[in-house]
């Protein structure tokens, strides 16, 4: 999994049989954690939960 916190435009959707490419993202006080599949977690003011969600989304499935 791939990690940044540079500002982003957008995950692009995932390929049949890609794998799932999560980042976090910020958004002012927040962060945020998004996928290559469109997924997008909740806001968080603690960049570790952010991590912890884009950890766990590819198990959510």
């Amino acid at each position: 999994m791939a990690f940044t916190s540079a500002q982003q435009d957008g995950p692009e959707p995932a390929r049949s049989g890609q794998e799932h490419l999560t980042t976090t993202t910020e958004q002012g006080r927040f962060c945020v954690a998004r996928c290559s599949c469109g997924w997008r977690g909740p806001a968080r003011r603690a960049r570790s939960q952010a991590r912890t969600d884009a950890e766990g989304h590819p198990a959510g499935l």
